[in-house]
C-alpha cells in the first residue's frame, strides 16, 4: 500500500514552507573523505581495472597474505567533505534549513574542500579534520580513519574559538541541536556535559527544541563509556525533545548494554527494540535504521516503514547521515513519526542513487517515483 508515502507528501505540502525558518546547529567533527575502490586486477591505466567486489573477497585477500605481505592498490573515486556532522549539516542545508556548523574544518584556516560548506553554514572551525579512506564494496564499506586532531576538541576549545556568548546564542536559537560522531570524538561526552551544565540552564524555555545524538558505531568504545552517555540523554529532556538515532548494529549493542536479551530484527522486532530502548532511556524518541527500512518509537507508539532498495548504489558512505538529516528535518517540522521515517529513507535513497544531497523537491519527486514503481525499489 502507498498510504504512508502519500501521507508524507501531504504533510510535506502543508509544512515544507516552514523549512527555511527552522534553525539547526550541528557539530563537532569533520573529515576529508576519500571514497576508494580496492583493485583486484588492473587491465590498463586510469579506470581500467576490476575492483574487489565484496567485503568477503577483500577479507580473503588479506587472510591469504598473513605471514607474508601484500600490496592492494586503491582507486580514488572522489575526495569530498566528510564526517557525520558535515554530511548531515550539508544535507539539511540543501533541503533549505538554516544551518550553522561548529567542527573540525581546518586550522588556522578552513581547508579548501570545506570552503563552500563553511560559507553556507557560517561555520566555526575549532580544529583540523580527520582523514578517511572509505573502501566501498557491493555489500558494505570499510572506513580507515586518522583522527588524532580530535584529541584537542573539547568544550573549552569550542568556547574559546567560537566565543562563549556566540555559542550560547546559537544554542539558544537552535530548533535542533545535533551531537554526532560520539565514538570518534573523545571529548564529546564532556562537550555534552558542558552544554547541559553551563549553557542550557541559563536559556529561556522554548516550545519546540529538539536534540539529536548519533553514536556512530561505538564498537571501539567500552560498555562503561557507552552507558555514561546513554544515561546522560535523559537530562536533555528538561530542555527539549531528545532523539537517539541508531543503525541496526548500534541498536543491538545498546540493547545488550542495557541488559536486554537478543530478539528478532524483523519489522516487529525492530519496533519492539526501539520501544524498550526509548522507555529504558526515558527520552522522546529512538529511531533504528537497518538498510531495508526503519523503525521508531515515541511516547505515543512505535512505527516501521520499509525503505526503497537501491540495487546499484552510486555511493553508500554518508547514507546514514542523510537518513538522520531527513528524519530530524521531519521531526523539527513536527511531521508524524511515520512521515519522519519515510522522509528519512527517501533522503537516504536519493543520496545513494544519485550521489548528491537532495532538495525537498528532489525528495518529493523520489517518493512519487517510489509510489509509481514499487517493483523498482522493493
Amino acid at each position: 500500500m502507498n498510504d504512508y508515502r502519500e501521507k508524507t507528501l501531504q504533510e510535506l505540502a502543508a509544512k515544507s514552507g516552514a523549512v527555511s525558518s527552522r534553525f539547526a546547529l550541528v557539530g563537532f567533527d569533520g573529515f576529508v573523505d576519500r571514497i576508494v575502490h580496492p583493485i583486484d586486477e588492473r587491465q590498463g591505466p586510469g579506470d581500467r581495472f576490476r575492483r574487489i567486489g565484496t567485503m568477503a573477497a577483500f577479507a580473503k585477500r588479506i587472510e591469504a597474505a598473513a605471514g607474508h605481505s601484500t600490496n592492494i592498490e586503491i582507486h580514488t573515486l572522489v575526495e569530498k567533505i566528510g564526517g557525520n556532522g558535515p554530511i548531515m549539516a550539508n544535507a539539511l542545508l540543501q533541503a533549505g534549513m538554516d544551518v550553522h556548523y561548529i567542527g573540525a574544518l581546518g586550522r588556522p584556516a578552513v581547508l579548501p574542500v570545506f570552503e563552500s560548506f563553511a560559507s553556507g553554514t557560517r561555520a566555526i572551525s575549532v580544529g583540523n579534520p580527520g582523514v578517511t579512506h572509505a573502501l566501498e564494496f557491493q555489500d558494505g564499506k570499510v572506513m580507515l580513519g586518522a583522527m588524532e586532531s580530535f584529541d584537542e576538541i573539547d568544550f573549552a576549545r569550542i568556547l574559546k574559538e567560537g566565543g562563549e556568548g556566540v555559542v550560547t546564542d546559537l544554542i539558544s536559537r537552535a530548533d535542533m541541536l545535533a551531537f554526532v560522531n560520539w565514538t570518534m570524538m573523545p571529548h564529546m561526552t564532556g562537550i555534552m556535559h558542558g552544554i547541559l551544565d553551563r549553557i542550557l540552564p541559563n536559556l529561556g524555555p522554548r516550545d519546540h527544541r529538539s536534540f539529536f545524538v548519533d553514536l556512530s558505531d561505538p564498537e571501539k568504545r567500552s560498555d562503561g563509556d557507552l552507558l555514561t552517555v546513554l544515561r546522560m540523554l535523559r537530562r536533555f529532556a528538561l530542555h527539549g525533545r531528545m532523539v537517539l538515532g541508531l543503525n541496526l548494529k548500534e541498536a543491538l549493542r545498546v540493547d545488550r548494554v542495557l541488559g536486554n536479551a537478543p530478539g528478532s530484527t524483523d519489522p516487529a522486532g525492530l519496533r519492539l527494540i526501539a520501544s524498550r530502548l526509548r522507555k529504558q532511556l526515558d527520552i522522546h524518541q529512538v529511531v533504528i535504521h537497518p538498510t531495508d527500512g526503519a523503525a521508531c518509537a515515541t511516547k505515543t507508539g512505535d512505527y516501521y516503514t520499509p525503505g526503497p532498495m537501491v540495487r546499484e548504489p552510486r555511493i553508500t558512505t554518508g547514507a546514514g547521515d542523510h537518513f538522520n538529516a531527513g528524519y530530524m528535518l521531519g521531526e523539527t517540522l513536527e511531521l508524524s513519526p511515520e512521515s519522519c521515517l519515510v522522509l528519512a529513507v527517501a533522503f537516504s535513497g536519493w543520496y545513494v542513487s544519485s550521489g548528491t544531497s537532495p532538495s525537498l523537491l528532489d525528495v518529493e519527486s523520489f517518493i512519487r517515483q517510489w509510489q509509481a514503481d514499487v517493483s523498482r525499489f522493493e
